[in-house]
């Protein structure tokens, strides 16, 4: 099989209609419209991973997922290098506060059902207790107060996380959740 060169060249210039575009499908996404594992929405995302934000996150472990419950944002770097996000993250709320302090991936589970809770939590990787990370299901990121001590993410995000983190990767979560 023979590979075509594409019609027009690749400049890595964002036309203005495709950013119309992404942002009509971020839009989509947002109101419930299904369309957030689209391309244009990793698109539109990637940007983000220009840079990690500031925090206490060490940068002498390697691989690490850093959670900062104060501003809501989780993200994975590699040394001070960024390899994912930041990306909103909803945490726990008053009386299920997410536990700060430096964790590790011991179970992950593609496809787990909370019994207690009775909700399903795609892409679950526990690092802390019953604490994990998470697709939410059936909630807006934005539904108060918040999760029973997950960290929450979309599903879009939960899922590129899976692809990511491996069992016995370290955690470190710091910071205090606005409320709690």
């Amino acid at each position: 099989m023979q590979l075509k060169e594409p019609p027009t060249a690749v400049t890595g210039r964002v036309r203005v209609g495709s950013r119309r575009a992404a942002a009509l499908l971020l839009a989509l996404a947002a109101l419930g419209g299904g369309v957030q594992q689209s391309t244009a929405y990793a698109a539109a995302r990637a940007p983000q991973a220009a840079r990690p934000p500031s925090g206490r996150c060490p940068t002498d472990l390697g691989r690490i997922a850093c959670v900062d419950l104060t501003r809501q944002l989780m993200w994975v770097q590699d040394g001070a290098r960024p390899v994912f996000g930041p990306v909103r993250v909803r945490t726990g709320r008053a009386g299920y506060v997410t536990r700060t302090g430096r964790w590790h991936i011991y179970l992950r589970d593609r496809d787990r059902w909370s019994r207690r809770y009775h909700v399903g939590m795609p892409y679950s990787q526990f690092f802390s207790g019953g604490e994990a990370f998470h697709g939410l299901v059936g909630e807006s990121m934005d539904s108060p107060p918040g999760s029973h001590g997950c960290v929450n993410m979309n599903t879009w995000d939960a899922r590129t996380l899976w692809g990511i983190l491996a069992s016995g990767d370290p955690v470190q979560v710091f910071g205090r959740k606005p409320g709690t």
